[in-house]
């Protein structure tokens, strides 16, 4: 299969341009400042604010499935246009296309949120992503669209490297234990786009983590893991602090999960012992 992933330099990209260079793939990866590995992709500069650069590239590559895991949470033409530049190329070029979202898309008014319910975001990044899944749904009615939470895994993450920042007293902050997400490993999360994209799923999916843990207890399962001394982590409240946002957020997988044979693991399970996946 050929498979071009959009935003491959990133974190999560970077995870999924090497499960697809592993399962044999002929991968395509682009990158706006930096490219990795020259043994895993084709290497492509793609700036996705410029609707040109987006056509020259996809019609360059021609993938048969593009996954979209690019974005900037300051920056609406990246994550909002962006999309909707690839949205409109994918459907003038043929092929599918995986669409990467967010939990940022709700507010954190409902108890638990599944794939049907609509995006009602609070912050201009959820207002964002909520733009680019319409887009999608849009140009291309059959696309996937995959809504996840925090992603973490190999220490590579921002949260990690938040949490290695505060436990050695590198930086001062606290954690909050009213912002509740599900996360999810960077591994599960790779494999599940990419057995999306193989196996051809179309709709809303949510692809996060079973376990629905505060941004304080999620940075106490990384000191743990890690070696490090948890009781140096200061507690906060979000609400307290009047960061704007909303605070609990837990997405409903069990509709998704039931379509994937990717098991989607919960933060206490990934995080109880060193990271060796």
């Amino acid at each position: 299969m050929r498979v071009l992933i959009v935003g491959g330099s990133g974190f999560l990209g970077g995870e999924l341009v090497r499960r697809c260079a592993a399962a044999g793939h002929d991968v395509g990866a682009t990158y706006l400042t930096n490219p990795a590995d020259p043994a895993q992709a084709t290497w492509l500069p793609l700036d996705l604010r410029t609707r040109q650069e987006v056509a020259t590239v996809l019609g360059t590559f021609a993938p048969e499935v593009t996954i979209n895991a690019a974005y900037r949470q300051s920056d609406w033409a990246t994550t909002a246009d962006g999309a909707a530049h690839v949205a409109a190329e994918v459907a003038r070029g043929g092929g599918r296309l995986v669409q990467v979202s967010s939990d940022a898309v709700f507010s954190g008014a409902q108890e638990r949120y599944d794939e049907t319910c609509p995006p009602d975001p609070i912050t201009p990044y959820g207002a964002a992503k909520a733009a680019a899944e319409t887009a999608v749904g849009a140009a291309l009615p059959g696309a996937a669209i995959v809504r996840t939470s925090l992603i973490v895994g190999h220490g590579r993450s921002v949260h990690e490297a938040l949490v290695r920042s505060l436990a050695t007293g590198a930086s001062d902050g606290a954690l909050f234990t009213d912002d509740v997400r599900c996360p999810v490993h960077v591994c599960d999360l790779a494999a599940a786009l990419l057995e999306v994209a193989e196996r051809g799923l179309g709709g809303v999916l949510h692809v996060a983590g079973a376990d629905a843990v505060s941004r304080y207890e999620l940075g106490v399962l990384i000191a743990r893991r890690d070696g490090l001394d948890a009781s140096r982590l200061r507690a906060g409240s979000r609400a307290g602090a009047g960061v704007p946002g909303p605070l609990e957020v837990r997405l409903d997988c069990s509709a998704t999960q039931r379509r994937l044979t990717t098991r989607l693991r919960g933060a206490r399970e990934f995080l109880a012992a060193p990271d060796t996946t």
